[in-house]
């Protein structure tokens, strides 16, 4: 089953559920995007110099010191 077919089954059971089991659903689905958004978090973290890099990044960002992405679609 590819992720359209997946989505579609999903979507045609949550059609059948009751107000309440709907809110147990979302809760649920919330928890795992949670988990997943977790997850990455931690694997960012884990590469070597990566804070380091962002806490860079988000500075140059306060400063200005960016290059929109029209200026970076002119160029390459």
């Amino acid at each position: 089953m590819n992720t359209g077919e997946i989505r579609q089954q999903i979507q045609e059971y949550v059609e059948q559920l009751s107000p309440e089991r709907l809110l147990v659903a979302a809760d649920f689905l919330a928890y795992l995007a949670s988990i997943e958004n977790d997850e990455a978090t931690e694997e960012l973290l884990k590469i070597n110099g990566f804070q380091e890099a962002l806490r860079k990044a988000k500075k140059n960002v306060e400063e200005g010191k960016v290059i929109s992405v029209d200026q970076l679609k002119r160029k390459y």
